[in-house]
């Protein structure tokens, strides 16, 4: 898994400054987003407000406020909990949040 998360953290730097995505994908976190979401924009854009919304301070180090992320990224996404705890890693990995 670290390996991953390692190869998407650099994909999304080395894509930062790529014109190919909608000008609303205005962040690397957004960005990763939608990279690991099927590229759907909407989707990424829900799961990013998702998270906004439901972060506290200090939770990636918080069982119950990474749980509330959590269950913020499954109600965007309506998925299942395989997905949910990908995406959730991702997050978790990046700065924004």
């Amino acid at each position: 898994m670290d390996e991953r998360i390692a190869r998407l953290t650099k994909q999304v730097l080395k894509l930062e400054g790529d014109a190919s995505y909608p000008a609303t994908l205005n962040t690397p976190a957004k960005r990763a987003l939608h990279n690991n979401l099927d590229k759907i924009e909407s989707l990424a854009l829900a799961v990013d407000t998702a998270v906004q919304s439901s972060r506290q301070d200090g939770w990636r180090e918080n069982p119950i406020k990474t749980k509330r992320v959590k269950n913020a990224i499954r109600a965007a996404l309506q998925a299942e909990d395989d997905k949910t705890e990908a995406i959730l890693e991702l997050v978790k990995n990046q700065n924004e949040y």
